[in-house]
């Protein structure tokens, strides 16, 4: 995909703004079970102690995540015929207008569901022709956009998205039967599914669920949403773009239903001259905020989900490609992409065909349903987990050369449930953060005899019922 152009004409659309639209039937997805009343918050640890590591919370959410609402809701986004960004917008049932209003829909029953506890939206921007190749008249893109306002820190934002338009062979062919599938209706799904999870409890931090527009075309989508929050000064901890969610048989014919992939890239072009000179004398390259998200995403993995890996991917997107977690990268956000490990490319951009024995394009066949809802389940854990949490700590840096031991400070963090801090260190060739060490809540640290040039190290802060921030990577210190 190429780079992101900038937009004009963000806009915010209310409530009021929405227009119905019926959806075409579930295409016979088996009935979904009703999502179980949600669990009370666990006790608060009393004052020092160590927090525990898990939640039964959110191994409930992880529990409750349902395939056949998954299943259901991929199969009424197929049932549009084709979601392109060029589609038709003013039929009530095909094309990407009818897809978009079904999901501000969608969204907004799982609002009622939970008391009006979502703010659901339109983003839009219109695009001019001309702005990309694969724009050749004027166009509106429209995200559809619901928030879980957060109690505590509204303020601070971690983003799920998904992507709603699909493509053919011919990127601007916007008239043939396009079902995307797995690209991106299950991403998609996922989000629904995680609003339906997440909208039964209430967090400190705001969450907000995003169906985007205009991916395949440029990403137009994913950088109006990004420009709006950063023009509403939103404070955004990570955002985890779903795009493939559902497909567990890969082109070499591997088949694997247990590892997911995400992808989380290094410096942003938003780092100035002075900071890439820090990086190179100091390190970073490896622990930039997107990074120390994708760890997170894999601890998370590790800690609820008996049977999904997450591998670590050092890099923007798959070779050559991209996703709509670029934009926020590259406004200086904490963003990954999230999808599965194993693509199979003849249900990828492809016109529905069969040719030497080969069926191409993304069909409902190709979808794993458990799977996929097994992706939904893990960005649900990771989401609740962030906006639980404290924010992170600011203003963390590191002092120990020539020394045998090795300092570290942070500014305090203003939270009233926060129980502390915990230090981590890992060697340099070590993917995750492999030693810890709970420190209450302090300030500061000395590591005695953990020599400074041997090791990364980071801070994270926790509340007393065990939710960690996003760790932090130190600046040089006195």
């Amino acid at each position: 995909m190429s780079a992101v152009h900038r937009l004009a004409g963000l806009a915010l659309l209310p409530l009021a703004a929405a227009c119905a639209a019926s959806a075409p039937a579930a295409g016979g997805a088996p009935p979904a079970a009703p999502l179980p009343v949600a669990a009370p918050a666990p006790a608060p640890l009393a004052a020092g102690l160590s927090p525990r590591d898990e939640d039964a919370r959110i191994r409930e959410i992880v529990a409750a995540s349902s395939a056949a609402r998954v299943e259901r809701d991929i199969r009424t986004l197929v049932g549009f015929g084709t979601r392109h960004t060029l589609s038709d917008t003013v039929s009530r049932t095909r094309g990407i207008g009818a897809a978009r209003r079904w999901i501000f829909d969608e969204f907004q029953r799982i609002s009622q569901a939970c008391g009006g506890c979502l703010e659901v939206t339109y983003q839009s921007d219109v695009v001019k022709a001309g702005t990309h190749p694969r724009i050749p008249g004027d166009v509106k893109v429209v995200n559809v956009v619901a928030v879980l306002r957060g109690q505590r820190d509204p303020n601070r934002y971690v983003i799920m998205s998904g992507d709603i338009d699909s493509r053919v062979t011919d990127v601007l062919n916007a008239t043939s039967e396009s079902p995307g599938a797995n690209d991106n209706a299950s991403g998609i799904a996922g989000t629904l599914e995680a609003a339906r999870l997440l909208s039964r409890y209430r967090f400190d931090g705001s969450i907000v669920f995003a169906a985007l527009s205009g991916e395949e075309q440029g990403l137009f989508g994913g950088a109006g949403l990004a420009a709006y929050a950063k023009q509403q000064g939103w404070r955004i901890t990570g955002v985890i773009n779903n795009d493939m969610i559902g497909n567990t048989q890969g082109i070499t014919g591997v088949t694997d239903n247990t590892t997911a992939r995400v992808f989380a890239p290094g410096i942003p072009p938003t780092a100035t001259r002075a900071e890439l000179q820090r990086i190179l004398t100091t390190g970073g390259e490896l622990d930039t905020p997107s990074r120390q998200l994708a760890r997170y995403i894999d601890r998370v993995a590790d800690t609820y989900f008996a049977n999904l890996d997450v591998l670590m991917i050092y890099r923007l997107d798959r070779f050559g490609r991209g996703g709509h977690h670029t934009p926020f990268f590259n406004e200086g956000y904490p963003a990954v992409r999230l999808m599965e490990t194993n693509e199979n490319y003849d249900r990828q951009h492809q016109d529905l065909r069969v040719e030497n024995g080969i069926r191409y394009g993304d069909v409902i066949e190709g979808v794993d349903f458990p799977y996929a809802a097994r992706m939904t389940a893990l960005n649900a854990a990771v989401l609740a987990s962030l906006a639980w949490a404290p924010p992170a700590p600011d203003s963390v840096t590191i002092a120990g050369a020539v020394q045998p031991s090795t300092r570290l400070r942070w500014q305090p963090v203003a939270a009233p449930d926060l129980a502390g801090y915990r230090v981590y260190w890992r060697e340099p060739t070590e993917a995750q953060w492999t030693r810890s060490r709970w420190v209450g809540n302090v300030t500061e640290v000395t590591l005695e005899n953990v020599i400074i040039d041997n090791f990364f190290f980071g801070v994270a802060a926790v509340d007393r019922e065990g939710h960690e921030s996003l760790v932090v990577f130190p600046m040089p210190g006195r």
